[in-house]
């Protein structure tokens, strides 16, 4: 199959690199693929509570993953485990890359929270995103990243991310 190609549903793994390793993978359930956009549902991937202080992912909530190939970030809506939605927590990355079973991400550092109600957007990690070099390593992608960043916070604070479906 095709590095890129769009294909029915089925198990996926979600393959989240970071500075050049493997940072987590984790098992999905590929929901759609129309070729552009990626759709995943899984479980939170950890094993103990992650508390943000702004929210918390904990065993039991599920994340509705949306990746795209032409686009620099990821948008994840996460809901618990009776399926109140929390809010989308959003990754910038370089544009996904799927093959076969394998659907692999770049993190870039930045990231982007927006709760359930839209009143709580904020902005995650600028200082990593700073810290890692980017910009001298790979302007392009450094500018790239700082745009889809805007472009995230735009959207929380104007239509917001319900209508990903």
């Amino acid at each position: 199959m095709p590095a890129n190609s769009a294909d029915g549903t089925g198990p996926v793994e979600v393959v989240l690199v970071k500075g050049g390793r493997t940072k987590i993978r984790y098992p999905a359930e590929l929901l759609a693929d129309d070729g552009v956009r990626i759709t995943v549902r899984a479980a939170w991937a950890g094993t103990d509570v992650r508390d943000f202080g702004f929210v918390r992912f904990e065993p039991g909530d599920v994340f509705t993953e949306h990746y795209w190939r032409d686009r620099w970030y990821a948008v994840k809506e996460v809901r618990d485990a009776a399926g109140v939605r929390k809010g989308w927590y959003c990754d910038v990355t370089r544009p996904a890359v799927r093959s076969g079973a394998a659907l692999t991400v770049e993190d870039l550092d930045l990231d982007l929270w927006c709760s359930a109600d839209g009143g709580d957007v904020r902005r995650l990690d600028e200082d990593e995103f700073a810290e890692s070099g980017l910009a001298g390593r790979d302007p392009e992608a450094a500018a790239a990243a700082g745009a889809a960043l805007d472009e995230l916070e735009a959207r929380a604070r104007g239509t917001g991310f319900a209508d990903l479906g």
